[in-house]
């Protein structure tokens, strides 16, 4: 057991190919957890340690967040390595809800790109302290000081460099450390042995202006600091205790460098991660208690009251794991837990520690630890106590999937097997959701994007022998009324004995509340007895899955109910909920629907050679240029464009830059459709009912 104030639990989030694995594989090897260092595309076919899915060694990319934990100088590390790609988002998000601080990793050339303002906006809603550091300082082009000051300015952070480079891009040899003022280079094979000199004459000016900046920075944190440095006799500790004071209030960004592929820089950012970095007490959480409805704060130091949140379930070679954040109490091997969602009883049978995809059995874990359990079942998000109290932690934001997919399995075997996947990725994934729909009987997946969808499939080729025929990407686009619309609706229907009777009266309109559908009850009198109230809410809430322009869910709806009838034998609650059903129909014609389309933000970046090239196949496809920026030869371009006139980018962008330009894409919001791209829908949707309804 750990004294917590050793204890740090982190996540390295970071742009596409920033480095975030190559780094976790060298703070692996230097805190002994593994001996040899292998390469995200290695050529001895090992690929890095973290990257254990067959999948991501070929594409060389990261989809699944993996847990693990290292020793360093008496403190024990928590890592969760995220994926870049933002069709994964929902893995930063949910290491993000569970981690105490967070590594923001940025290329020494591209610096901040668009991933990067997205994970550090995620840092920012999670309330996550944050340390950056500038890889690939080794490369053409590099320019760490320049990427620190452009973290200020795009990310509006308060980037303080603890360190300058020693040598540029190729002849890139070591970093000079401000607070003690010393020349770090790092010998040996593996950059194993640190070696101090003085700090070479030719940048010793250059490093006492970037001291000064640093202790200006800090003082704000300390006075015995400020009192020391306008005597000029501050100390490394109180530097570093007031830096760590800057850290834990989220006003201050520590900004280290180096070159994880040349081994260089790591052991002191280890160094910064303990130092800076919060404990698990130094965090503050809450969670509702929910016999009393009140949010609590977390006491860390409750031993006796187990208090445990479940971020992340994976189904892997020993079957499902858990993910458990323990944030009081402890658990133990036998111990049994109460899941708060389903007040169902579990016992921990297997109680362990992940290292990637390698299990490490424990008897018990403490406050601040991430553990996994073995073979429970629940649900990402639910939280477990011991039974002595009812709590539970909110949830991690779920963006809504922005397209989808019809795949048709090849033979009954291939459909047995899909359903097992399908159920299995959307238990694991809150973001991949998966449903048949009504009216051609298909089976529709929705994600994030291509590449998420992509993973998923062939994920079901390799792990369950699946063979799927994949239909055309659908859009996930909406409907929306655009002005007030009344009805006045009667439900009545005879067929001997007790019949069917329900009337209303009232508006529906649009709502500019950031909510799908908002009900409002105005009925005076008791025209409509409060029972049937619910029922009407129910009844239209039934008709938002599908609209009647084109068939998608409706949205920023409100229902005003203002007056209605019953009778005393026939009204019912299903009799109320087929009138709201009749209403809706009545005035959704009346209220001008129109149709809504996912807008992406897409950010491309590449040469600037080919900046007129980019910014043509962003305006081909309807795009809406935001804004360009000119970095050490690249361009970023960031654009606007509807998702549906994204499918196939990828091919493009690579054949109009020679294959030198990259782009991320992320959903900004609902925009209306142009007039004739909304008429071409209407008729396809009419002609889709014509057939079905023919066969």
């Amino acid at each position: 057991m750990y004294d917590l104030a050793h204890i740090r639990n982190i996540g390295i989030s970071a742009h596409i190919d920033a480095g975030k694995t190559t780094l976790t594989e060298r703070i692996l090897f230097y805190t002994q957890r593994i001996h040899a260092m292998h390469e995200v595309r290695g050529k001895d076919g090992v690929g890095a340690t973290m990257d254990s899915m067959d999948l991501e060694k070929e594409r060389g990319i990261t989809i699944q967040s993996a847990a693990t934990y290292c020793q360093w100088k008496g403190s024990r590390i928590n890592i969760i390595d995220t994926p870049g790609h933002v069709d994964f988002t929902i893995e930063v998000e949910r290491a993000l809800r569970v981690l105490d601080g967070a590594l923001l990793v940025l290329c020494g050339v591209a610096g901040v790109q668009s991933q990067t303002i997205t994970v550090n906006r995620q840092m920012h809603r999670y309330h996550v302290p944050r340390i950056a550091f500038i890889n690939k300082c080794d490369r053409m082009g590099a320019d760490p000081l320049r990427v620190a000051q452009r973290i200020k300015e795009k990310l509006g952070l308060n980037a303080v460099p603890l360190q300058i480079p020693i040598g540029e891009q190729a002849d890139f040899s070591g970093v000079v450390d401000l607070i003690s003022m010393k020349a770090l280079y790092f010998d040996g094979p593996n950059g194993e042995t640190i070696r101090q000199d003085p700090i070479p004459d030719d940048i010793a000016q250059q490093a006492q202006k970037y001291r000064e900046e640093m202790l200006d920075a800090a003082s704000m944190y300390s006075d015995e600091l400020l009192e020391a440095v306008l005597e000029d006799t501050p100390s490394e500790e109180m530097i570093q205790s007031a830096i760590r004071k800057g850290v834990l209030k989220l006003e201050l960004v520590p900004v280290l460098m180096g070159t994880a592929y040349r081994n260089k820089g790591i052991q002191p950012l280890l160094d910064a991660l303990a130092l800076y970095l919060p404990a698990p007490d130094e965090v503050p959480n809450s969670y509702t208690n929910l016999d009393t409805n009140e949010s609590v704060s977390v006491d860390v130091a409750t031993d006796d009251r187990l208090l445990a949140y479940a971020f992340k379930l994976e189904d892997g070679r020993y079957g499902q794991l858990t993910y458990l954040r323990i944030y009081q109490g402890h658990i133990a091997k036998g111990q049994t837990l109460v899941n708060q969602r389903t007040t169902d009883k579990v016992r921990v049978g297997r109680l362990a520690r992940m290292h990637a995809n390698e299990m490490e059995d424990i008897t018990e874990a403490q406050a601040g630890d991430i553990v996994v359990l073995f073979g429970i079942d629940c649900h990402s998000g639910d939280t477990f106590t011991d039974g002595t109290f009812r709590a539970t932690m909110s949830s991690m934001h779920v963006p809504e999937p922005v397209i989808r997919l019809s795949v048709t399995p090849s033979d009954q075997k291939s459909k047995m097997a899909m359903s097992r996947a399908l159920q299995r990725f959307s238990k694991e994934d809150p973001t991949f959701r998966a449903h048949v729909d009504q009216e051609s009987g298909e089976t529709v997946i929705a994600g994030m994007g291509e590449l998420h969808l992509d993973v998923y499939i062939e994920r079901m080729r390799r792990e369950y022998g699946v063979q799927v025929a994949v239909g055309q990407p659908q859009v996930a686009y909406r409907e929306a009324v655009t002005r007030m619309a009344p009805f006045n609706y009667l439900h009545k229907k005879q067929t001997g004995g007790s019949g069917q009777f329900g009337k209303i009266e009232g508006f529906l309109e649009p709502t500019s509340e950031a909510t799908d559908f908002v009900f409002e009850n105005r009925v005076r009198g008791g025209n409509v007895p409060t029972e049937y109230i619910p029922s009407v809410e129910k009844g239209f809430r039934a008709m938002l899955a599908r609209g009647m322009i084109i068939g998608f869910p409706v949205t920023n709806m409100k229902v005003v109910l203002e007056d209605g009838k019953a009778h005393s034998v026939d009204s019912s609650d299903n009799a109320f909920q087929a009138a709201a059903r009749g209403a809706f129909r009545q005035a959704y014609p009346k209220a001008s629907p129109q149709i809504l389309e996912p807008v992406m933000k897409v950010g491309v970046e590449g040469p600037n050679e080919f900046q007129g090239a980019i910014l043509r196949t962003l305006m081909s496809r309807r795009g809406v240029i935001i804004g360009t920026t000119e970095d050490a030869g690249f361009s970023n371009v960031e654009a606007e464009v509807p998702l549906s006139q994204m499918f196939g980018y990828s091919t493009e962008l690579r054949s109009a830059t020679q294959g030198k330009a990259e782009f991320t894409m992320e959903f900004a919001r609902y925009s209306v459709v142009p007039k004739d791209v909304a008429d071409e829908l209407k008729k396809k949707y009419a002609d889709r009912v014509k057939d079905l309804t023919v066969d």
